[in-house]
């Protein structure tokens, strides 16, 4: 235990100092993140030994979604979503909805064992995209802002859209419903997991805000504890939620929701401590990614699921996203450009290990092809990521009179 937390401490010590560096060049945090683990687990050294399906990974993969879901929707610009609102609006509310059902429809193709509710599973696991991953492009100033920003909001509020329909077919594919209807199990699931869920995200966020107002008119706020408050709210939601039957993610989510548009004057500082924590426990959930999955993952290869990885990072993603995006005047190499990168990540691997540990018949392929769409999506989007940004905004300037990325 304590050689495998000595060289977790080292590596963090030692990516925190160079991670600037790195995020400029061809290879993306999360590359660095997996070959270490890869390095250090069964395949590698053999210093961690763990499984896909072990607690230790779903306790911290679930606790890190937890808070990106939270810090992500409490940082969403919502007035910034109004004003631009054509791009992200177009892309969660039509292309998210495209995407499950153009991967349900390539899925039931491709997998003919899968049941129907396992393949619309699978095609709601791989439809969240990751900012994280696709950082290079959305922090790149050379980017038009509007795209940056459509990218931005879309990858921070549809992991969290995609979690009451991911239970919802969870459920039905485990026929928790007994004699009930198809639509009566849909009820039953949603006035529990996605009810509790709401109502805890909401009552203790907005106990919290009130308290933090109140904390702040008498400077009883100091420096030292100003970055607790994020973690503990955003925990709290979760594991309450969690606790009373519902879902930890909606709590999170909703909370977090409600959190930034409650304290737009103060969330700055607030959030600032709360997404280095969830940038923390990503690189640690990343390492694990590659010690216990990115190897035993080449013993459970097929081309069937290597196929659907490839589908799921092109024709799956890119298709809806020029659907959605018609009529808006978005150039052929921007409807591209957002189609490709849709980088998948955190939430998908969370969303793999939920269904893994849901026992499945099932449920080690679905993981599988999780796993390698996000292999995939690590190495080919991080490599591009940062040469199209620069030829994109160049060639956008050019075309736009040399203005700035705005627009």
């Amino acid at each position: 235990m304590y050689q495998t937390l000595a060289l977790l401490a080292i590596f963090v010590l030692i990516y925190s100092s160079i991670g600037g560096g790195v995020e400029r060049s061809p290879i993306s945090g999360p590359i660095v993140f997996i070959v270490f683990g890869l390095l250090i687990g069964p395949f590698g050294l053999g210093v961690v030994s763990l499984g896909l399906d072990n607690e230790t990974i779903r306790l911290l993969a679930e606790l890190t979604l937890a808070l990106v879901l939270f810090t992500d929707a409490a940082g969403a610009d919502l007035d910034e979503l109004r004003t631009t609102w054509g791009l992200p609006t177009r892309l969660l509310f039509l292309g998210l909805p495209l995407t499950i059902l153009l991967g349900f429809g390539v899925g039931v193709f491709v997998f003919n064992d899968l049941s129907l509710f396992e393949v619309a599973l699978l095609a709601t696991m791989l439809a969240p995209t990751d900012a994280a991953l696709g950082k290079g492009v959305i922090t790149n100033p050379a980017v038009p802002n509007g795209v940056r920003q459509g990218l931005n909001v879309e990858s921070g509020l549809n992991d969290g859209i995609c979690v009451p329909v991911l239970f919802l077919f969870l459920a039905l594919a485990l026929g928790h419903g007994g004699d009930q209807s198809t639509s009566a199990l849909a009820f039953s699931f949603l006035a529990e997991e996605i009810g509790i869920g709401v109502v805890v995200g909401l009552s203790l966020t907005t106990g919290t805000v009130w308290l933090l107002r109140l904390c702040h008119r008498r400077q009883w706020i100091s420096h030292t504890w100003i970055q607790f408050p994020v973690v503990g709210l955003a925990t709290g939601c979760f594991a309450t939620a969690q606790v009373l039957g519902g879902s930890g993610f909606i709590a999170a989510f909703v909370g977090g929701l409600l959190f930034g548009a409650r304290l737009k004057d103060h969330r700055e500082g607030l959030l600032r401590a709360a997404e280095g924590t969830g940038d923390t426990f990503a690189l640690l959930t990343w390492v694990i990614f590659g010690a216990a999955v990115v190897g035993p993952a080449f013993q459970y290869f097929s081309w069937a699921i290597l196929l659907y990885a490839v589908l799921s990072l092109t024709l799956i993603r890119m298709v809806p996203v020029f659907v959605s995006l018609a009529g808006l005047g978005v150039s052929l190499e921007g409807k591209l450009f957002l189609g490709w990168f849709g980088p998948r990540g955190l939430a998908s691997i969370v969303f793999g290990v939920i269904v893994l540990n849901a026992n499945l018949p099932n449920g080690r392929v679905l993981a599988q092809v999780v796993v390698w769409t996000v292999i995939l999506s690590i190495i080919f989007h991080g490599i591009t990521a940062n040469p199209w940004a620069k030829g994109f905004g160049r060639r956008w300037k050019l075309a736009h009179g040399g203005l700035s990325g705005e627009g």
